[in-house]
């Protein structure tokens, strides 16, 4: 089955009740099978173009490999060279952002939030940097598969406060990671398996922080038959709880099998044997 058809992609992005624009930036291509989500940082209008920057990069970089005669052929299929080709786009984002903002004083000190998926050979790719977030519904089970880069995350890890103190901390928003902010930054990339009925979740800060990740949860298993839906309402249960932030997410749900045409051609070979 072509990525296209196995993928079902929708997505989302509001200014919220309290912010005047909207700095968050989201790209999603079913065909490609890449899912972007940034959420910008800086005065003026800084972070929206640090968003912007950081998707429009990503989504050309990421779609000039996809579309190069090589992976055409073959199709992508080892997560180490996968890994390699996202760091390498991951890094060369954040040097064009942070030249960016060394050229144009308005941009100054601005960065971005990045969180990414890439499906191939019925696995995924996810890298992030910052607080941005990427949630799996496998059956029942609602998992956050990335870990933020914050002030508050590494306060929770080494027992400094508690999880229902983090929910009214200070620190909610101090990310310890940025694209954009120094000209290297350190990206985690980690790699899944897919499975047929996986629905994933990728959000800005401005959906988690304002509903909490049960309710999440029980939105995407009542709603995982309708995506759009299910999208509309997490975006107005954020605005309803207040708004606060921007909200951007991006929903995507496996409904088959997308395994790359070099994994096909062996496992013909195989039931020929």
């Amino acid at each position: 089955m072509k990525l296209v058809d196995a993928l079902e992609v929708v997505t989302r992005t509001d200014p919220g009740m309290v912010r005047a624009h909207n700095e968050d930036a989201l790209y999603a291509d079913a065909a490609l099978g890449v899912a972007i989500l940034a959420d910008g940082m800086g005065g003026y209008n800084a972070g929206e173009v640090a968003s912007g920057l950081a998707t429009t990069h990503l989504a050309a970089d990421i779609s000039g490999i996809i579309n190069s005669p090589a992976c055409q052929e073959k199709g992508l299929s080892d997560p180490g060279i996968v890994e390699n080709h996202i760091i390498n786009q991951v890094t060369a984002a954040n040097l064009a952002i942070f030249n960016a903002a060394q050229n144009c004083a308005d941009f100054a000190g601005m960065g971005t939030t990045l969180v990414m998926a890439l499906f191939y050979d019925n696995r995924m790719s996810v890298a992030h940097v910052g607080d941005s977030r990427l949630y799996r519904l496998r059956g029942q089970c609602f998992e956050q598969l990335t870990r933020d880069h914050s002030l508050l995350q590494e306060q929770l890890d080494s027992g400094t406060i508690s999880a229902a103190q983090a929910r009214y901390s200070e620190n909610r928003n101090l990310v310890t990671r940025a694209l954009g902010v120094e000209p290297e930054v350190k990206v985690d990339v980690n790699d899944f398996d897919v499975l047929a009925g996986d629905i994933v979740l990728l959000c800005s800060d401005g959906l988690n922080e304002m509903v909490d990740d049960e309710e999440i949860a029980i939105t995407l298993r009542a709603l995982r038959s309708d995506l759009g839906q299910a999208a509309d309402h997490l975006v107005q249960q954020s605005n309803a709880y207040g708004g606060r932030d921007n909200i951007s997410l991006i929903l995507i749900k496996v409904v088959g099998d997308f395994a790359s045409p070099k994994r096909r051609w062996q496992q013909t070979l195989a039931h020929l044997q």
